[in-house]
């Protein structure tokens, strides 16, 4: 379903351009320069700039946030989705359970190690979870971590996390220095 619009005697198609955005944005997003990729495209550089600070979700440093178990769980993601962070992972006590059980220990083992190198990405990672936990996996990343601690370990049940506080965190975490 492609939309069209006539503008003077030219006929712009929208499929054409989102497809050509779509490779533009692609390219940078793996660190091809916006020169390397202006050549390539048939662009201007300063386009290609322009075109990135128009869609613009924020400046700063990436984020992921990791946590379970969480009882406001969707409340959560809107956030992250608001605040536009790259990498999330928010389970309930319920699918934290069938993430553990419904896999082999070789695929758990690959899995874990997946979510770890996509973590590992971000400049920042947001544990929630147990203390435990959150000692755990700091030393398993080797990077920024930033704790939100539910309680003890065990947990044995969804445990509410404050938005507002988890806001206040990521919004810091953007923009520290450290």
């Amino acid at each position: 379903m492609n939309e069209f619009y006539r503008i003077g005697d030219k006929l712009v198609s929208m499929e054409k351009l989102y497809r050509s955005l779509t490779e533009m944005l692609t390219l940078r997003s793996t660190g091809v320069s916006q020169q390397e990729v202006a050549d390539r495209c048939g662009v201007d550089r300063t386009f290609l700039s322009r075109l990135e600070n128009l869609g613009s979700v924020r400046k700063g440093k990436s984020i992921a946030v990791i946590g379970f178990p969480l009882q406001n769980k969707e409340e959560l993601i809107s956030l992250l989705d608001e605040l536009g962070v790259e990498f999330r992972l928010l389970m309930t006590d319920d699918e934290r359970w069938r993430f553990v059980t419904e896999k082999s220990g070789l695929e758990l083992v690959n899995e874990v190690m997946g979510l770890a190198a996509k973590s590992r990405t971000c400049d920042v990672v947001i544990l929630i979870g147990s203390r435990q936990r959150i000692n755990w996996c700091a030393a398993l990343l080797d990077k920024e971590v930033l704790g939100i601690d539910l309680g003890e370990s065990p947990i044995e049940k969804d445990k509410y996390l404050d938005p507002k506080h988890l806001r206040k965190l990521i919004i810091s975490a953007q923009k520290s220095d450290r």
